[in-house]
Protein backbone atom coordinates (compact mmCIF):
# COMPACT_ATOMS: atom_id res chain seq x y z
CA UNK A 1 0.00 0.00 0.00
CA UNK A 2 2.92 2.40 0.68
CA UNK A 3 4.79 1.33 -1.71
CA UNK A 4 1.86 1.66 -4.24
CA UNK A 5 1.18 5.63 -2.89
CA UNK A 6 4.71 6.21 -3.65
CA UNK A 7 5.06 5.16 -7.08
CA UNK A 8 1.93 6.75 -7.32
CA UNK A 9 3.62 10.08 -6.29
CA UNK A 10 6.54 9.92 -8.50
CA UNK A 11 3.98 9.22 -11.33
CA UNK A 12 2.28 12.49 -10.54
CA UNK A 13 5.34 14.39 -10.01
CA UNK A 14 6.71 13.59 -13.32
CA UNK A 15 3.77 14.28 -14.93
CA UNK A 16 3.18 17.53 -13.42
CA UNK A 17 7.31 18.20 -14.31
CA UNK A 18 6.78 16.97 -18.00
CA UNK A 19 3.34 19.43 -17.69
CA UNK A 20 5.54 21.98 -16.93
CA UNK A 21 8.39 21.67 -19.11
CA UNK A 22 6.48 21.35 -22.11
CA UNK A 23 5.00 24.98 -21.50
CA UNK A 24 7.81 26.81 -22.15
CA UNK A 25 8.61 29.44 -24.49
CA UNK A 26 11.96 29.44 -26.48
CA UNK A 27 13.47 31.64 -29.35
CA UNK A 28 16.99 32.15 -30.42
CA UNK A 29 19.18 34.82 -30.36
CA UNK A 30 22.17 36.17 -32.22
CA UNK A 31 23.73 37.61 -29.74
CA UNK A 32 26.00 35.77 -27.08
CA UNK A 33 24.30 35.14 -23.61
CA UNK A 34 25.72 37.64 -21.53
CA UNK A 35 24.45 40.86 -24.40
CA UNK A 36 21.08 38.88 -24.70
CA UNK A 37 20.67 39.35 -20.82
CA UNK A 38 22.68 42.68 -21.19
CA UNK A 39 19.63 43.77 -23.63
CA UNK A 40 17.05 41.79 -21.89
CA UNK A 41 17.55 44.06 -18.75
CA UNK A 42 17.46 47.22 -20.47
CA UNK A 43 14.23 46.62 -21.65
CA UNK A 44 13.12 45.56 -18.50
CA UNK A 45 14.21 48.69 -17.09
CA UNK A 46 12.88 51.20 -20.31
CA UNK A 47 9.33 49.33 -19.98
CA UNK A 48 9.44 50.60 -16.04
CA UNK A 49 9.54 46.99 -14.46
CA UNK A 50 11.92 46.30 -11.99
CA UNK A 51 15.47 43.62 -11.76
CA UNK A 52 15.45 41.81 -8.77
CA UNK A 53 18.44 39.65 -9.95
CA UNK A 54 20.89 38.69 -12.57
CA UNK A 55 22.27 34.89 -11.88
CA UNK A 56 25.20 33.90 -13.87
CA UNK A 57 25.28 30.02 -13.53
CA UNK A 58 28.23 29.80 -15.20
CA UNK A 59 30.25 32.06 -12.99
CA UNK A 60 28.24 30.01 -10.15
CA UNK A 61 29.76 26.26 -11.67
CA UNK A 62 33.06 28.13 -11.91
CA UNK A 63 33.31 28.94 -8.15
CA UNK A 64 33.15 25.32 -7.71
CA UNK A 65 35.80 24.21 -10.22
CA UNK A 66 32.97 23.00 -12.62
CA UNK A 67 32.31 24.32 -16.10
CA UNK A 68 29.17 25.37 -17.63
CA UNK A 69 28.39 26.75 -21.26
CA UNK A 70 27.16 29.78 -20.70
CA UNK A 71 24.00 30.36 -18.78
CA UNK A 72 22.81 33.32 -17.25
CA UNK A 73 18.86 34.51 -15.72
CA UNK A 74 17.63 37.11 -15.33
CA UNK A 75 14.28 38.11 -12.45
CA UNK A 76 12.08 40.63 -12.81
CA UNK A 77 8.88 41.96 -12.36
CA UNK A 78 6.06 44.61 -11.82
CA UNK A 79 3.99 44.45 -8.24
CA UNK A 80 1.00 45.80 -10.60
CA UNK A 81 0.65 42.41 -12.35
CA UNK A 82 2.30 40.27 -9.59
CA UNK A 83 -0.20 41.14 -6.66
CA UNK A 84 -2.99 40.51 -8.62
CA UNK A 85 -1.98 37.31 -9.23
CA UNK A 86 -1.05 36.43 -5.88
CA UNK A 87 -4.29 37.73 -4.67
CA UNK A 88 -5.70 35.21 -6.70
CA UNK A 89 -3.49 32.70 -5.82
CA UNK A 90 -0.64 33.47 -3.30
CA UNK A 91 1.37 30.45 -4.04
CA UNK A 92 1.86 32.71 -7.15
CA UNK A 93 5.06 33.85 -5.60
CA UNK A 94 6.96 30.89 -5.58
CA UNK A 95 7.10 31.51 -9.35
CA UNK A 96 7.38 35.10 -9.10
CA UNK A 97 9.19 37.50 -10.00
CA UNK A 98 9.58 36.24 -13.85
CA UNK A 99 12.50 35.18 -14.79
CA UNK A 100 14.08 34.38 -18.20
CA UNK A 101 17.41 32.23 -19.23
CA UNK A 102 19.81 32.59 -21.53
CA UNK A 103 21.85 29.73 -22.66
CA UNK A 104 24.50 28.64 -24.87
CA UNK A 105 23.91 25.33 -26.37
CA UNK A 106 26.52 22.50 -27.23
CA UNK A 107 26.77 24.00 -31.16
CA UNK A 108 27.20 27.74 -29.60
CA UNK A 109 23.49 28.80 -30.65
CA UNK A 110 21.77 30.91 -27.93
CA UNK A 111 18.50 29.91 -26.49
CA UNK A 112 15.80 32.52 -24.37
CA UNK A 113 13.47 30.56 -22.56
CA UNK A 114 10.67 30.96 -20.31
CA UNK A 115 7.56 29.87 -18.68
CA UNK A 116 4.74 30.27 -20.56
CA UNK A 117 2.00 32.61 -18.35
CA UNK A 118 -0.95 30.32 -19.61
CA UNK A 119 0.66 27.33 -17.79
CA UNK A 120 1.83 29.33 -15.17
CA UNK A 121 -2.03 30.24 -14.32
CA UNK A 122 -2.77 26.59 -14.53
CA UNK A 123 -0.14 25.57 -12.18
CA UNK A 124 -1.38 27.96 -9.56
CA UNK A 125 -5.14 27.72 -9.79
CA UNK A 126 -5.30 31.19 -11.53
CA UNK A 127 -7.91 32.46 -14.04
CA UNK A 128 -6.56 31.66 -17.45
CA UNK A 129 -8.34 34.85 -19.10
CA UNK A 130 -6.80 37.29 -16.18
CA UNK A 131 -5.98 40.54 -17.85
CA UNK A 132 -2.48 40.09 -15.78
CA UNK A 133 -1.62 36.57 -17.46
CA UNK A 134 -2.49 38.53 -20.96
CA UNK A 135 -0.20 41.66 -19.81
CA UNK A 136 2.65 39.30 -18.32
CA UNK A 137 2.07 36.83 -22.09
CA UNK A 138 2.38 39.91 -23.97
CA UNK A 139 5.46 41.53 -21.85
CA UNK A 140 7.54 38.56 -22.24
CA UNK A 141 7.38 38.37 -25.83
CA UNK A 142 7.98 41.76 -26.45
CA UNK A 143 10.67 41.62 -23.67
CA UNK A 144 12.52 38.86 -25.18
CA UNK A 145 12.02 39.80 -29.10
CA UNK A 146 13.36 42.68 -28.21
CA UNK A 147 16.66 41.10 -26.65
CA UNK A 148 16.87 38.95 -29.67
CA UNK A 149 16.47 41.19 -32.26
CA UNK A 150 19.65 41.33 -34.97
CA UNK A 151 20.37 44.87 -34.93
Amino acid sequence: MIRHAFFAGLLGLATASSAWATDMIEKTSPHSVAETIDRLEVAVEAAGATVFARVDHAAGAANVDMELRPTQMLMFGNPKLGTPAMLDGQTAGLDLPLRVLAYEDGEGTVHVTYHDPASFAAAHGLPGDAKYIQMMTGALDKLTTAATAAE
